[in-house]
């Protein structure tokens, strides 16, 4: 969850030197084709430096592409969550002032293999807390003017797409297009249709709470902690492994789930949980029992929403792939749970799900769009 305002369908409109950059939005439903065009020699024989700062991790990673294969140099990730738990949230502000200090340290570190020669540095410039987006903007204009490189601003919801990729051959990866793209974090919601590397159309998303927000906000009800996703799914497994008899019977809404479109909404399950929450008594709330039904049932609530409306979107598309990504695609269950379904349900249809340390924002995925731009 963050505290303060995204803009989800632009870049942070600055000048970037040598590039030539076109972004248009093709409709209001915030659908976008995004494409960057670099006039260099060598596009196929790369080392870039891409920087990420959209939220609350300052991250930094070094990637090599020689004919067209991709090795991960570094993945410097410094995250901020034990600064922003004690507020349940994240606060724009404090974020920025950490990646300002942490953005030096984090490039350095990135770059400590010797007779590293950049040839491009790629910069997440949205969407993502304005502040934030700054810091990190900022300190790679600084960077290309000081090392004298070409500098490319990348979509971060793209990058956690192309996250699905990593460590796989990007000859074979258009295999898997077209695709529906369930895009889950803190921040989004959304159902892209993904016609092609740099063609994506949203066909759904969240009217209010994005995923990650309500299990951050649940999670804050009931004690649990900050990021709540992962304090959620921690209580949801310890309450299927040791308790077998549920006493307390709850039950929550599954918003929209019956609805012809393929938006969400989350924000009526959120103030379901605080009502119950509510109702009972002290001794119950803080219970072990009554915290981990809940959990268990916030988890299956989300879950159920999020593979009924993508599984509704596949079989209304001639795709070939359904990708999970974004930071919610590190919750186990809805990993497993969604595998399952497509494998009972669209068996001709593949499943991508990326890598557990790639699911969460991160640098080497911003240099994985930038391949691809």
């Amino acid at each position: 969850m963050c505290f303060g305002k995204e803009d989800k369908s632009s870049f942070l409109p600055f000048a970037i030197a040598r590039v030539s950059e076109e972004a248009q939005a093709q409709n209001s439903n915030y659908s976008y084709k995004i494409k960057i065009r670099i006039k260099m020699k060598e596009k196929n024989n790369l080392t870039i430096l891409s920087i990420e700062t959209s939220c609350d991790d300052t991250c930094a990673a070094v990637l090599k592409i020689k004919d067209k294969k991709i090795k991960i140099i570094s993945n410097v990730v410094s995250s901020q969550v034990k600064l922003h738990a004690k507020y349940g949230g994240v606060y724009p502000f404090l974020a920025k002032r950490e990646h300002q200090k942490n953005l030096p340290l984090v490039f350095k570190r990135a770059m400590k293999s010797p007779n590293l020669k950049v040839n491009l540095i790629a910069v997440t410039t949205g969407p993502g807390l304005e502040p934030c987006l700054w810091t990190g903007v900022n300190f790679a204009k600084e960077l290309a003017k000081k090392m004298d490189l070409p500098i490319v601003s990348i979509n971060h919801i793209e990058a956690h797409i192309l996250a699905n990729f990593i460590g796989k051959n990007f000859q074979r990866a258009k295999n898997f297009l077209p695709a529906i793209c369930l895009v889950v974090s803190g921040g989004h919601t959304q159902l892209i249709l993904m016609k092609d590397f740099n063609n994506y159309k949203i066909i759904g998303e969240t009217r209010d709470d994005a995923a990650g927000e309500c299990f951050d906000k649940t999670a804050r009800i009931l004690g649990l902690g900050y990021p709540g996703g992962p304090a959620i799914a921690k209580q949801a497994q310890q309450c299927s492994s040791k308790i077998k008899n549920l006493k307390f019977k709850i039950s929550f809404p599954r918003p929209m789930i019956r609805q012809k479109n393929y938006d969400f909404s989350f924000s009526g399950l959120k103030t379901a949980v605080l009502y119950d929450f509510k109702k009972r008594s002290l001794r119950i709330r803080k219970s072990k029992q009554y915290i981990c039904e809940m959990a268990v049932e916030i988890q299956r609530a989300i879950i159920d929403v999020l593979i009924y409306k993508t599984l509704k979107a596949a079989k209304s598309h001639k795709i070939k792939s359904i990708i999970l990504c974004g930071g919610v695609a590190a919750n186990k269950e809805l990993r497993e749970q969604l595998k399952k379904r497509i494998i009972k349900e669209t068996p001709s249809i593949k499943y991508l799900a990326p890598d557990i340390k790639y699911a969460t924002d991160n640098a080497a995925m911003i240099g994985m769009e930038r391949n691809q731009s």
